[in-house]
């Protein structure tokens, strides 16, 4: 199965196919440069949720690998089975401390509505879209069990969260919450309209809250996410979505 992962920035990139070793195969694309590692090919789209949806959606509908084979021996051509959003994010501490994983059981679209004088409104209160996706649950479980991940909530935000009131308010809209970044969305309201599976996964930098940047662990979030990557690459590829049809 082909696995597209989707992150914001080269770093992040660079990070998540350092798990797979071997070489890259290099894909250009308008804007864009998928690296091909066996199954899967990841793709630096931008930070945030609309660069990261523009990106995911014209991987996914792009033809420029039709012709194309991967280093598994899949056709490249056949259709991704996955998308992933991965890349480094600030937590909820201390449920998740700073270099820990965090897989997510819901992608959550936190600042996607309305303000009113009564408090934000998301926009499922305003009577249209959606504000969640929901990964299929017997891939988050797994991937959690390979990768020593905590499962829960993950917040989409378009403006990262700088101060404690702010991070109260989150937790607040969004109990059991365990962390915010700023692609997840986008790249499931991708995923969503190609009609493949998507999941998130997040290795945590910084704590939500008030910005300190020298408490920030950037290198050490983005070690964990090699490591993560190194022990999922075996189950996201092999997953195959009746596991979840079934229990």
């Amino acid at each position: 199965m082909r696995v597209l992962v989707v992150t914001a920035v080269p770093v992040e990139r660079d990070a998540v196919t350092r798990a797979f070793g071997g070489p890259e195969e290099r894909v250009a694309l308008p804007g864009a440069e998928l690296h091909r590692c066996g199954a899967f090919d990841v793709l630096a789209g931008g930070a945030g949720p609309a660069a990261a949806a523009a990106a995911a959606a014209f991987a996914l509908a792009s033809g420029a690998s039709a012709s194309r084979a991967s280093a598994s021996g899949a056709p490249a051509s056949a259709p991704y089975g996955l998308v992933v959003s991965a890349g480094i994010g600030g937590a909820f501490t201390p449920v998740t401390p700073l270099g820990s994983l965090i897989v997510a059981d819901g992608i959550v679209a936190a600042d996607l509505g309305a303000e009113t004088a009564d408090g934000f409104l998301p926009v499922t209160a305003l009577g249209f879209g959606r504000d969640r996706f929901t990964p299929p649950p017997a891939l988050v479980r797994a991937v959690a069990a390979a990768t020593g991940a905590a499962a829960g909530p993950v917040l989409t935000v378009s403006t990262v969260t700088g101060s404690a009131e702010r991070a109260g308010a989150l937790l607040a809209a969004h109990p059991g919450a365990l962390a915010e970044a700023m692609e997840g969305f986008g790249v499931a309201e991708a995923a969503a309209r190609a009609g493949v599976p998507v999941l998130e996964v997040r290795a945590v930098s910084n704590a939500v809250g008030p910005r300190d940047r020298d408490a920030w662990r950037i290198g050490d979030a983005l070690a964990a996410l090699t490591a993560a990557f190194g022990k999922a690459a075996p189950v996201l590829e092999g997953w195959n979505s009746h596991e979840d049809l079934e229990g």
